[in-house]
């Protein structure tokens, strides 16, 4: 039995980290000028400020949205700070 716990702590420990990541983006509309500041979730791959830039991109780009700025990008941890400051773009895309 002592085998076999050794095992499982062993297969988790080896297991990747799953970290969230998420970032926060300013961005525009024209014809009437409107701006906005989001918070969106992006893939663990993309967790840098360049690195997310196209992700996010390619999501608000549908909603009509050009992106003017990545502010930053954080784990979960950061979301609650987040929350009241981006509203209605509060993890919307």
């Amino acid at each position: 039995m002592k085998k076999y716990l050794i095992l499982a702590f062993a297969l988790l420990a080896a297991a990747p980290a799953s970290a969230e990541c998420y970032a926060d983006y300013k961005a525009k509309q024209e014809s009437p000028l409107r701006l906005h500041y989001g918070v969106i979730q992006i893939p663990d791959s993309a967790c840098s400020t360049s690195a997310a830039a196209s992700v996010i991109a390619g999501r608000i780009n549908a909603g009509g949205w050009q992106l003017l700025d990545v502010v930053s990008v954080f784990d979960s941890s950061g979301l609650a700070s987040r929350s009241g400051e981006a509203g209605d773009y509060y993890l919307r895309y």
